[in-house]
């Protein structure tokens, strides 16, 4: 055991020491299949099992610890933090009740202490160490429904803003919300959520007999960094008698800086929040964190007593965490946080976040500076999203693919505004200035991989419709085909305000009004269309509820497409969708 220890050892120090490395290297499936598609699960040396993992597995992942990797949500870890994890896997330790695990349970207890403190919770106040943020959300959901409400009922409506994480809509589906119980609502230029829509969307809903139960705000949104203001939509949520959850999985942890602290006020007022340790508290996959102000009300939603389980159960004030969260059978994430934290002590952590926001910055002066590259949005929380002048949505997207294949760096791109943007998450704490500066200044230069010409007009449609106007004939035939014609008479309403419908309409004639609270904000003619921000889905079916009343001047022939074949023409032709999406942003800074 030692000497297969010491060779894996050896091994990943090896592994992880090779910084001549590129941040990213793939392979196609069939090149997957000739390396692996041979072996067999009969017994072999255990060193030809090492070398094929660091051969023919390893190589083709992404080294996320790289120092020029600023995609999606970079990772660079502790070595005390990985051997934490050994530790728990050798030890195959099981955390989910005291009577097996109280040494580990009173160590998890004590690190989420550590965190409660951190953030100004209560010590009253309950947690979990769970795998990741997704799954943190989805019990803060099912914590909040069963608190407030009990079992699932159809009136029930969530709320969060377009820059909600993914894994709302995930946890809000798998939970039984159908998708006119999520409110998706837009932000502004500052991407936060504005407590004032946030108000009248909840006002509206009320109106209308359903119930709000939860608004989910951003500490930190994973794809521009914004921070919603947390301390204004409390106020809102204890007003209405909303739960406020506050998914700060990307970045909760940076309130052990000064600046963290600022740009996160308030979130002590949450009646939840998501944290993940393995972003900026730098420790190895998985390890999210949820914590819950009223403590009692985790252990009320989850515990369930099984009579297999009876010699589990204990006494009042021991826990078992297995009653805290979907998971009976789970591992301690406490040993690489003892580790790393012992090790280094909580200012080492504090250090390298400071530094990761000092270079953040440096990001954000480079790009202001810049003759070829512009702001997006201001940054916020390490990371930058900036455009390069003339690159349109195909060219930025060629671009972050062209730094891809040259090994020198790696990013990712979002949507910021409805335009394809590029994106540095700047989180690792042995990046530098000069990794920065080195990914920048070939963005600044290169040509995009694959740009192509733009389209030639397509003249068999009505020229005075500007959206066909520039189809491609297989677009037009294409729209032609998914969509349906309707007429409507004059001061007839197409769609409401806050009402989840999500048609999208052109104008073939007439004309109509857009209203927002009974004042008129704009006329489409002939030619326009609307619709466009409920129509575009946000995902896993959820999407913006309409944020203007509509309604027809004088008889007015709109054609249709239902949501299905809109999503599905736009996934046929992307150039439609960022035109689209373009529209969308300029509408909701307009109404906003």
């Amino acid at each position: 055991m030692r000497l297969l220890g010491y060779r894996t050892v050896d091994a990943l120090v090896e592994w992880l020491s090779d910084g001549g490395q590129p941040p990213l290297r793939t392979a196609t499936p069939g090149e997957m299949e000739e390396r692996l598609g041979s072996l067999e699960p009969v017994a072999a040396p255990f060193d030809d099992a090492l070398r094929t993992l660091f051969d023919d597995v390893l190589p083709f992942s992404s080294r996320s610890a790289h120092p020029r990797f600023f995609a999606y949500v970079p990772f660079a870890g502790t070595w005390p933090g990985a051997l934490g994890d050994f530790v728990a896997s050798a030890c195959n330790v099981y955390a989910g009740s005291w009577q097996e695990s109280a040494g580990p349970t009173q160590l998890e207890l004590r690190i989420l202490d550590w965190f409660k403190d951190w953030i100004g919770y209560p010590a009253a106040a309950g947690g979990s160490l769970v795998n990741g943020g997704s799954a943190a959300n989805l019990t803060a959901l099912a914590c909040a429904r069963e608190r407030l409400v009990g079992s699932m009922r159809d009136d029930l409506v969530v709320y969060a803003s377009d820059q909600a994480h993914y894994s709302l809509g995930r946890a809000a589906r798998t939970l039984g919300f159908r998708p006119d119980q999520l409110r998706v609502l837009p932000v502004g230029e500052d991407l936060r959520l504005e407590p004032a829509i946030l108000d009248a969307a909840i006002a509206a809903d009320e109106a209308a007999g359903r119930l709000p139960l939860l608004v989910v705000a951003n500490g930190g949104a994973t794809s521009t960094g914004a921070v919603d203001p947390v301390a204004e939509l409390a106020a809102v949520c204890r007003e209405r008698g909303v739960w406020l959850h506050v998914d700060a999985a990307y970045g909760g942890f940076a309130v052990l800086t000064e600046r963290g602290r600022a740009a996160l006020h308030g979130l002590a007022l949450a009646d939840s929040v998501t944290l993940d340790p393995h972003k900026w508290l730098y420790q190895p996959y998985e390890c999210g964190c949820l914590l819950v102000r009223d403590g009692r009300a985790l252990r009320r939603t989850f515990e369930i007593h099984a009579d297999y389980l009876r010699d589990a159960e204990v006494a009042m004030g021991i826990v078992n965490f297995s009653d805290l969260g979907i998971q009976l059978t789970r591992s301690t994430r406490a040993f690489k946080l003892w580790l790393s934290l012992r090790t280094f002590g909580v200012d080492a952590f504090r250090d390298a976040i400071d530094r990761t926001l000092d270079l953040a910055q440096h990001a954000r002066e480079r790009i202001e500076a810049s003759d070829a590259l512009e702001l997006a949005a201001p940054p916020s929380l390490g990371v930058v999203c900036f455009f390069r002048h003339g690159a349109d949505d195909e060219d930025t997207d060629g671009l972050s693919a062209a730094l891809e294949e040259s090994g020198i760096g790696f990013i990712s791109t979002t949507r910021v505004h409805g335009r394809s943007a590029l994106r540095l998450c700047i989180l690792n704490h042995t990046s530098t200035a000069e990794d920065v500066d080195a990914v920048l200044e070939f963005l600044e230069t290169a040509k995009p991989r694959g740009a192509t010409q733009g389209y030639e007009r397509h003249e068999q449609l009505p020229t005075t419709v500007p959206l066909f106007a520039r189809l491609e004939p297989p677009e037009a035939r294409a729209l032609a085909a998914l969509s349906t014609e309707c007429e409507v008479d004059a001061g007839a309403a197409v769609v409401s305000r806050w009402e989840t419908s999500r048609d999208f309409y052109v104008i073939e004639d007439g004309l109509v009004d857009v209203l927002l609270e009974d004042q008129l904000i704009a006329t489409l003619r002939t030619g326009d269309y609307f619709g466009e921000i409920a129509a575009l889905e946000w995902g896993a079916r959820f999407a913006k509820p309409r944020i203007a009343t509509v309604v027809a001047r004088c008889a007015t022939r709109l054609r249709v497409l239902e949501p299905a074949a809109l999503q599905e023409l736009l996934e046929e032709f992307p150039r439609l969708e960022s035109e689209i999406r373009h529209t969308a942003h300029r509408r909701i800074r307009e109404t906003l």
